[in-house]
């Protein structure tokens, strides 16, 4: 297309959507007829030169939801029905519902604590900007030089520091340290110690929930671990990892080299914060949801209808156990 016929589809679209004129009102001014208007408008949207999108609020699975905060005790969950939907619209449906639910408890001068994630990093690219002022985003685990885009927490606590218009405070040091002597002189390091105060302060914390996938685990990107290492972890019992920190699926967290290794919050410190919010998704991370819910860190957790049926029908040989009702206690 020639580029000054597509400057003047921009500016008839600019005038229509953007202006609100109306149709004449635009005809009149360039001197066409409301019908070459009209079929400009159709070409500028056939060209691409306009987007239209519709924001339609994700449909949810409200007893899923009921079921999940009834079994583990949380605050609230938020469960996306996926019925109909392309991949792709499920990953945008998750990070809309739950940008809704950190919305909802950010006020002006919140602080939030951001973890790494895919599943995070959709949730910051549907916070709505402008909501609030005066708040403070504060990295809770190191970064990963190799990660891809929207897996490194910097990354996440950067873009969403820029939406919110707040303050970022950022941690100068890797998600894993060569060595655990190496992770306690990392952790005393005065700018490192600095951003951790900050966010153990926090009034909510966004994470993710990782599974020992080797193709898709933001654990063996961070870590270096290779598939059988991660093989080997499986069969030790290990299901997953919220910033780094390892657990099985009946919560236990099993003690780990890679976990004296992290540079990040701890679950204990977790724990003191008053919302924490988990998101994660899919049959493949079912389990890892599953062990990450009976760590009894999680407040409140977003998923899809495909992983909270997979959970639920998963959790009755632990409640007979009494294993959830003793995790429940360690909060």
């Amino acid at each position: 297309m020639d580029p000054s016929y597509r400057d003047m589809l921009a500016d008839v679209a600019n005038m229509y959507y953007l202006q609100e004129k109306t149709q004449s009102d635009i005809a009149l001014a360039l001197g066409l007829s409301r019908v070459k208007v009209y079929r400009l408008l159709k070409e500028a949207r056939d060209a691409g030169v306009v987007e239209i999108i519709v924001h339609r609020a994700p449909s949810r699975n409200d007893r899923l939801e009921r079921e999940l905060c009834r079994r583990f005790g949380l605050t609230d969950a938020l469960v996306l029905d996926t019925a109909g939907m392309e991949e792709v619209d499920v990953g945008r449906g998750i990070g809309e519902i739950g940008a809704r639910a950190v919305e909802r408890r950010l006020r002006d001068g919140s602080t939030i604590a951001v973890y790494l994630g895919r599943s995070t990093y959709a949730v910051v690219q549907a916070i709505r900007p402008g909501l609030h002022r005066d708040v403070r985003v504060a990295q809770a685990v190191g970064s990963t030089l190799s990660a891809t885009r929207g897996v490194d927490s910097a990354i996440v606590a950067r873009q969403l520091a820029a939406v919110l218009g707040g303050e970022g405070h950022y941690l100068p040091s890797p998600m894993f340290a060569d060595s655990i002597e190496a992770a306690i002189v990392l952790r005393r390091q005065p700018a490192v110690e600095h951003t951790l105060a900050i966010a153990r302060k926090a009034n909510l914390a966004l994470l993710g929930i990782g599974n020992l996938d080797p193709a898709d685990s933001a654990l063996a990107i961070a870590s270096g671990l290779s598939a059988d290492q991660l093989a080997g972890m499986r069969e030790a019992g290990v299901v997953g990892d919220m910033g780094g920190r390892v657990f099985t699926v009946e919560g236990g967290l099993p003690e780990h080299e890679l976990t004296g290794r992290v540079v990040g919050l701890t679950f204990e410190e977790l724990r003191c914060i008053p919302a924490v919010i988990a998101v994660a998704f899919g049959a493949a991370k079912a389990g890892a949801i599953l062990g990450a819910l009976h760590t009894g860190v999680i407040d409140v957790l977003c998923t899809d209808n495909v992983a909270a049926r997979e959970v639920l029908g998963d959790t009755r040989t632990f409640e007979v156990s009494g294993n959830l009702e003793g995790l429940r206690g360690t909060r």
